[in-house]
């Protein structure tokens, strides 16, 4: 596939394409794509990870949010087929997309909306069934943290509560075009098969979790008092601790 070299990369967008064949290989054997997969991609770039999944597949929808490259990709002989939308994800129902759900969903996303991304897949559960996401090998560190370490906060137990992930592998900053500054890393999720939190109660769960890592050297005491936490649970998990000492189960016993 050629590669439009002129493409103006948007810093606002976080645009970094992967341009190692290799590793791009790598990758589309990692996810593994099958006849009968429906597949949804968060920023395809140009395409160089697309065009190894769409041939496999049953359909694919990408979900692009650079205008130019949304006409490029719609330009290009090898994707035909290929269903592209323009706009920002994190404002998409999966359910609403052009294509049969629960989908597989793969993206090399813009390091400054990982969260909201994950976030964004935690609130759509029933319509996909697997996520390989490409992010900053810091963000996949602190999905999989451990109690009562630095990187230990929110991210971790909110995730913790939906989802099982596996880390796939690392991925250096010389194969991607424009170079960036950190390592990168594949992490593969699934949703776990009972949720810890059941949907009623996310929103809740969600807003304990951020206000108690607003403040991390606070103790949960000052930090929750606003919250109308049961005094038995208060006892029970010692509001005179810090938030990163909790586990994740400790958090869902407030909701």
């Amino acid at each position: 596939m050629s590669k439009k070299n002129d493409h103006p990369f948007r810093k606002k967008w976080g645009q970094n394409f992967l341009s190692d064949t290799n590793l791009l290989n790598k990758i589309a054997r990692t996810i593994d794509p099958k006849e009968d997969d429906h597949f949804l991609e968060i920023g395809p770039g140009e395409g160089a990870l697309t065009e190894r999944i769409l041939p496999f597949v049953n359909d694919m929808v990408a979900i692009e949010i650079d205008p130019l490259l949304k006409e490029y990709l719609e330009n290009q002989p090898i994707l035909q087929g290929l269903h592209v939308v323009h706009g920002d994800v994190l404002l998409q129902n999966i359910e609403d997309l052009p294509i049969h759900n629960p989908v597989r969903v793969i993206g090399n996303i813009p390091y400054n909306i990982t969260s909201p991304i994950i976030f964004w897949l935690i609130e759509q559960l029933d319509y996909w069934n697997d996520a390989f996401i490409m992010m900053q090998k810091e963000v996949a560190d602190r999905i999989s943290a451990n109690v009562n370490t630095k990187a230990y906060g929110r991210l971790t137990v909110v995730a913790g509560a939906y989802l099982d992930f596996d880390y796939c592998f690392t991925i250096k900053p010389d194969v991607f075009i424009p170079k960036p500054k950190v390592d990168s890393a594949i992490v593969r999720f699934t949703k776990k098969p009972t949720p810890l939190i059941d949907d009623n109660n996310y929103l809740r769960f969600n807003k304990i979790v951020s206000t108690a890592f607003s403040q991390r050297r606070k103790m949960l005491r000052n930090t929750l008092k606003s919250w109308d936490i049961p005094k038995e649970i208060q006892k029970e998990i010692g509001f005179n601790r810090r938030p990163e000492t909790l586990s994740i189960e400790e958090f869902v016993s407030m909701v």
